[in-house]
């Protein structure tokens, strides 16, 4: 099977990854990709594909998702430039994260966001114009926090040129089998898929996803928040033109009752 877009690995040594981390980083959102990555072997070299580490603002204990401690092999100063650059869903957003992301994305062959990672990855502006997807129940909120990119839906992951963006939490997983192809072909691919015993197809077809997305819809339950389209409760609501409206939190109460219009406009999921 012939590998569309793909990747040249060097002739020798492993492919750099660095996975960006700060505050409350989703832990499956790196981890999943890290997993398969670390199973990666070089048919040609027999040793380890890929050079993974971990890269953050400064080199201090993060706490991420769930509470889990992680202690950042590099700071920005010091990592090495990577091939591959993998972006969860997490809080930092100083410009310095902006900057090397930046940077990184000029010499990387795919930077991938993971999840909400699309938001940070749209913030350095590196994905206007470009198609781009998040977990689900983002796709709004991201279409309206970055009107110049693409929101696609339904999908486990979407690419432009070196950028990549996957859809929530597991389909990090696919995009990295998804690079994996692209770099060994298929066949690695499918070999580590296997050596993870991971059941997955996404990243054989992003396009293919059953129906997983009719699922979500069947338990999302109203009211949601007209802002970032997720089930809410009643606790914080507003009038507007005769109809009760109902938020996940103040933020997206203000920022609707800026511009109502703007958010009742726009399709949820």
């Amino acid at each position: 099977m012939q590998t569309n877009n793909p990747l040249r690995p060097p002739d020798k040594g492993r492919i750099p990854v660095a996975i960006l981390l700060s505050e409350d980083a989703q832990v499956i959102d790196y981890s999943g990709p890290w997993e398969v990555f670390q199973d990666v072997t070089n048919p040609k070299t027999s040793q380890d594909a890929f050079q993974l580490y971990t890269v953050a603002e400064t080199k201090h204990p993060l706490k991420v998702s769930g509470g889990m401690k992680v202690l950042p092999d590099y700071d920005f100063r010091s990592a090495p430039l990577p091939k591959v650059l993998v972006i969860p869903a997490q809080n930092g957003e100083s410009v310095a994260t902006l900057n090397w992301i930046r940077k990184c994305a000029k010499h990387a062959d795919v930077v991938m966001s993971v999840c909400a990672g699309a938001f940070l990855l749209a913030k350095t502006g590196l994905l206007d114009g470009k198609q781009a997807t998040t977990i689900a129940g983002a796709y709004k909120m991201l279409e309206m926090s970055y009107p110049k990119v693409k929101v696609q839906r339904g999908v486990r992951f979407v690419e432009s040129g070196n950028l990549a963006c996957s859809g929530g939490l597991s389909a990090g997983i696919d995009l990295a089998l998804r690079v994996v192809t692209r770099y060994f072909g298929p066949d690695v691919a499918d070999e580590t898929a296997s050596t993870m015993e991971y059941m997955g197809k996404g990243w054989l077809d992003p396009h293919d996803t059953g129906d997983l997305y009719a699922r979500i819809q069947k338990y999302r339950k109203p009211p949601f928040c007209p802002v970032c389209d997720v089930s809410v409760g009643k606790t914080i609501t507003c009038q507007y033109k005769g109809q009760a409206y109902y938020f996940c939190a103040q933020s997206c109460k203000k920022a609707f009752l800026a511009s109502p219009e703007k958010y009742l406009t726009v399709k949820g999921l």
